[in-house]
């Protein structure tokens, strides 16, 4: 099933080439009270909200394309966790440019681990991406996002599909310089994810996707899932190995080569087997060409 948000936090199933409003399958939910829960409590009772829509979906109306303004699927990830240099030539790309290292170490991602990136930083397909700091250079990284469907702590690669609610397409934008990872890449609107959630029954074989992204027509970047250094199934079992893993948490599983500057006025279209595809318009934010002092 592929499932989405829109316009004022609506429910949207796509139904062949349609995408119905389902936002009455969230009535199943139990309200919550204060303090709320650290996780995403769609993706915790995906299932159930899935069954429901089976039931209402058909006669469901049927949003224009006027009105589809695609959030993010996930509205509360706990945590995105990425995986950084995760193609082997998108890290002989890294180790061989100045303008991407910028003198920072760089590791094979077993000794690098993982980062976090700010969930402040979370939109979807229709926000957009809004650029800071324009006097440096702001990249494009496309990559598969995977989102966590129940709670999973010291999982092993065997079983770690069993805890995957679905997946969907991450951007996740980068400023160039010499600081931390997690600080240059969490911005507002770094982390773009869409158009949709496709729930894991429908997508079984992560580790095949072609996927690319274009710019203005061009293509960017071109590979397949199948050439990451930790697939899936590892990043899950590396990443619980540390910290237990929630409902709605999102990890995105790093970028292959190919990474270029991006602009305001740019438009990027990212495509993935599987998923389909998005389009996010770049432009400028508040203040985006204050000068920096990196």
């Amino acid at each position: 099933m592929k499932i989405c948000r829109f316009g004022d936090n609506r429910l949207g199933w796509l139904d062949g080439d349609v995408v119905r409003d389902v936002t009455a399958a969230l009535d199943i939910l139990a309200p919550k009270t204060y303090p709320f829960p650290k996780h995403d409590i769609l993706i915790e009772n995906l299932a159930a909200i899935c069954a429901r829509i089976l039931v209402i979906g058909a006669s469901a109306p049927i949003v224009t394309d006027a009105k589809l303004h695609l959030l993010s699927p996930v509205a509360n990830p706990g945590k995105i966790i990425a995986a950084p240099v995760n193609y082997q030539k998108h890290l002989k790309e890294v180790l061989n440019d100045a303008n991407l290292h910028h003198d920072n170490q760089i590791n094979h991602i077993e000794r690098a681990g993982l980062f976090l990136k700010a969930t402040s930083s979370v939109v979807g397909a229709s926000e957009g991406v809004a650029l800071r700091k324009l006097d440096r250079r702001n990249d494009h990284e496309v990559e598969l996002a995977v989102v966590i469907g129940r709670a999973a702590s010291n999982v092993t690669r065997a079983a770690a599909l069993d805890y995957v609610a679905g997946y969907c397409i991450g951007l996740d934008i980068t400023i160039r310089g010499p600081e931390d990872r997690s600080f240059r890449k969490s911005p507002d609107s770094y982390t773009v994810l869409g158009p949709w959630l496709v729930t894991a029954d429908e997508l079984t074989d992560p580790g095949t996707l072609d996927f690319s992204i274009s710019v203005n027509g061009e293509i960017r970047q071109n590979s397949n899932t199948g050439d990451l250094i930790l697939g899936v199934q590892q990043l899950i079992e590396f990443a619980s190995s540390f910290y237990t893993l929630q409902p709605g948490d999102v990890i995105i599983t790093g970028t292959p080569e190919g990474v270029s500057p991006i602009l305001p006025g740019d438009i990027m279209v990212a495509r993935m087997d599987g998923i389909g595809e998005m389009t996010v318009a770049v432009r400028a934010a508040d203040n985006g060409n204050r000068v920096s002092h990196a």
